[in-house]
């Protein structure tokens, strides 16, 4: 399941986020929902694939076994370093979601996991999404919506302040209720949108909602010691397995025009 509500807000962080986008792929449901983007991308042998923000590159990995011939770019060098010394038979490149190193109608398959509330301009990647595929190509977009992370807490007023703290600090906390129109407006058809849910209730996602209560103390939402009683309640739910956190992630689809 695709979830990062206690990430690093924003994608050039070298070895810390390549650890967190590690854990993110080991939660539960992540390689399911890697699985449905390949299905949905229609994956076979020969298919050209494009994965855009690959981070240490296991999508291309994964594609690749299923007979892709599949490469990734992300605009962090040290992620695409990574990708290169974890999967060596991929080709992996130092790339703008916005500004693809590809001619156009290279590839078949385009996908774009957790990239898109990154960007200032999501549209200006969905243009250059259309541009590199063929037509009938396919399109996946995969994300967390940040506005919507649900917690079980004590005081629910100040959980839904930290929530919306931590959202505004991501240049689009919104940006996956929008997928499908992205895909509308930039040339694509028979657009669909799945939604799957992260249930996480193991003691160990903990400092996930901590990260979220340290992010709004450095804000400025909320105090010092509003974010110590809720990380408090938190830990005492943890502690009795009583810990809740679910995060809706869409899955968008489309096909471009022909």
């Amino acid at each position: 399941m695709s979830i990062t509500p206690a990430a690093p807000s924003g994608r050039d962080h070298g070895p810390a986020l390549l650890a967190v986008l590690d854990a993110v792929d080991r939660a539960p449901g992540a390689a399911a929902l890697r699985a449905r983007s390949y299905d949905l991308l229609g994956i076979t042998t020969g298919t050209r694939l494009l994965d855009v923000g690959c981070g240490g590159g296991l999508a291309v990995a994964e594609a690749g076994g299923r007979g892709a011939l599949a490469a990734g770019v992300d605009r962090d060098g040290a992620m695409v370093a990574a990708a290169r010394r974890r999967h060596p038979g991929h080709a992996f490149a130092v790339a703008e979601a916005t500004a693809l190193p590809y001619g156009d109608g290279a590839w078949d398959a385009y996908r774009a996991d957790k990239v898109l509330h990154e960007l200032p301009d999501p549209g200006a990647a969905l243009a250059e999404a259309r541009r590199v595929l063929a037509p009938g190509g396919r399109a996946v977009l995969t994300g967390q919506d940040w506005d919507t992370c649900v917690l079980d807490a004590e005081d629910g007023a100040l959980t839904r302040t930290i929530v919306h703290a931590r959202a505004d600090l991501v240049t689009g906390p919104r940006v996956a209720r929008r997928f499908r129109g992205l895909l509308l407006d930039h040339g694509f058809d028979e657009v669909a949108v799945e939604v799957s849910t992260a249930v996480l209730t193991d003691a160990r996602w903990l400092p996930l909602a901590t990260g979220l209560a340290g992010s709004a103390v450095r804000s400025g939402a909320v105090t010092h010691e509003q974010a110590a009683a809720w990380s408090a309640d938190q830990a005492a739910r943890a502690a009795a397995d009583r810990f809740f956190l679910a995060v809706p992630v869409f899955t968008a689809s489309g096909t471009r025009r022909r």
